[in-house]
């Protein structure tokens, strides 16, 4: 084992569907976990993107959108991601 490696314990339920996860992306379980902690952004980089977001609006549109219309489009964004299927990211 390289010096910049660690190892995690889970559950073996947990890893078997890790392993399933994986061989449906064409991947490892090392590198399925690895992307996922990679891709995955924080709380503090979803607050960064999301003030970076306002932003943009204030500087394109003249206003950034009220905390209601930011409440709306977030309660249709999770909306829309939780009636995703599993073909909806292929």
């Amino acid at each position: 084992m390289a010096t910049d490696e660690t190892s995690i314990k889970v559950s073996t339920t947990a890893r078997d569907r890790l392993a399933v996860l994986a061989a449906e992306h064409g991947t490892t379980i090392r590198a399925f976990v690895e992307d996922l902690a990679e891709d995955t952004p924080t709380q503090a980089e979803y607050a960064e993107r999301a003030e970076l977001a306002r932003a943009e609006l204030a500087a394109s549109l003249g206003s950034a959108p009220s905390t209601e219309a930011e409440a709306k489009a977030r309660a249709l964004l999770e909306r829309l991601g939780a009636s995703q299927g599993p073909q909806a990211a292929a």
